[in-house]
């Protein structure tokens, strides 16, 4: 949730109407969340975000009704697009009106006046080992009358002529002027109606980079749900567990059969969406202090009504039933990376 977040504050205002049909009383954030809660996810620790830290994601960032944009990345390492040029091909010359004919005549559902939207990530690593990325984005609005360079309007980078070998086509189809190293892109389109309202194509981000690999995997999980206060999957909370049960070495996080002076991973709950159950455990002493008495140990339960002594042994251990974990689910939006640019008016109207 840390990352999506970070994610979501890149585009800066740039995906006002990217869901279409929104809901009364839902915000961007709200659309962005639901459409990639349950996707790939990125697992940043705690320190990282706060700190600012941002790994560039495959977020989806649009849906609607228009067709969606194919895209993938060809031989050569170019991203390019399923949108076919015929026989043009790019250059300084190349007008805004060429751009327009060229594409609607070899593409269907597109239309004089609709919005062609280029967005691209770049992913590094700061000095300290911290990710980080930023984004820019470029439209334009095509036209059969503008004679407008279109290189003047957009740049090179996500608007150049490129062979059709990735979609077996014959002739151009709209690509990237370089390789995709460290960074993503994705086109969208969008198309304002006689009413007023915006629709556009269902879209994601798509992103070749060796960080994001390097954060979704069990062990980034692992590290950044300890930043949070660690894991507690052994004890369902609502699961009938007598506390007698979970106190003679049941519970989550125990200690074993080792003695000690009784630590405990997590007391009450961290990170941002801790809770105030949590406890421990701790095993030691000679004289049982609770309503039960089960062995030489004592030990008593934070956070809740009462006390109980310790189970069998003088083993030590911790449970931690708060709302810990990897997620930062207070406020979302205002974690991020390094930003894209300014214009926060911008949308895809």
């Amino acid at each position: 949730m840390a990352n999506m977040s970070a994610n979501f504050k890149l585009y800066q205002g740039k995906l006002k109407l990217a869901w279409e049909g929104k809901k009364a009383g839902l915000s961007e954030f709200n659309c962005f969340v639901a459409s990639n809660y349950d996707k790939a996810p990125v697992y940043i620790t705690k320190s990282m975000r706060v700190a600012g830290a941002c790994v560039l994601a495959e977020s989806y960032i649009s849906s609607g009704s228009l067709p969606p944009i194919d895209n993938t990345v060809n031989g050569s390492g170019f991203m390019v697009s399923d949108l076919r040029l015929g026989a043009l091909q790019i250059g300084a010359e190349t007008t805004v009106a060429d751009l327009t004919i060229a594409i609607l005549s070899h593409n269907q559902e597109w239309e004089d006046g609709d919005q062609l939207t280029w967005f691209y990530g770049v992913q590094r690593v700061d000095s300290a080992g911290t990710p980080r990325a930023s984004l820019t984005a470029e439209k334009v609005v095509l036209d059969t009358t503008d004679e407008t360079a279109l290189y003047s309007v957009v740049s090179a980078r996500g608007f150049s002529s490129v062979n059709g070998e990735g979609f077996t086509v014959q002739g151009y189809v709209l690509g990237m002027s370089e390789a995709l190293v460290n960074g993503g892109g994705v086109w969208v389109h969008s198309r304002e109606k006689d009413s007023g309202s915006i629709r556009v194509s269902s879209q994601q981000m798509k992103v070749v980079s060796e960080v994001l690999g390097q954060y979704q995997t069990y062990q980034a999980m692992v590290e950044s749900a300890k930043s949070y206060g660690g894991i507690n999957g052994s004890v369902a909370y609502l699961k009938p567990v007598t506390l007698a049960g979970i106190s003679s070495g049941a519970s989550a996080g125990s200690g074993g059969s080792n003695s000690g002076s009784g630590s405990s991973q997590s007391s009450g709950g961290s990170g941002s969406t801790g809770g105030s159950t949590g406890g421990t455990e701790s095993g030691g002493g000679t004289s049982g202090n609770g309503t039960e008495s089960g062995g030489s140990g004592s030990g008593s339960e934070t956070g809740g009504s009462g006390s109980e002594s310790g189970g069998s042994g003088s083993g030590s251990g911790s449970e931690n039933t708060g709302g810990s974990g990897s997620e930062n689910t207070g406020g979302g939006e205002n974690t991020g990376g390094d930003g894209g640019d300014s214009g926060s008016g911008y949308s895809f109207g």
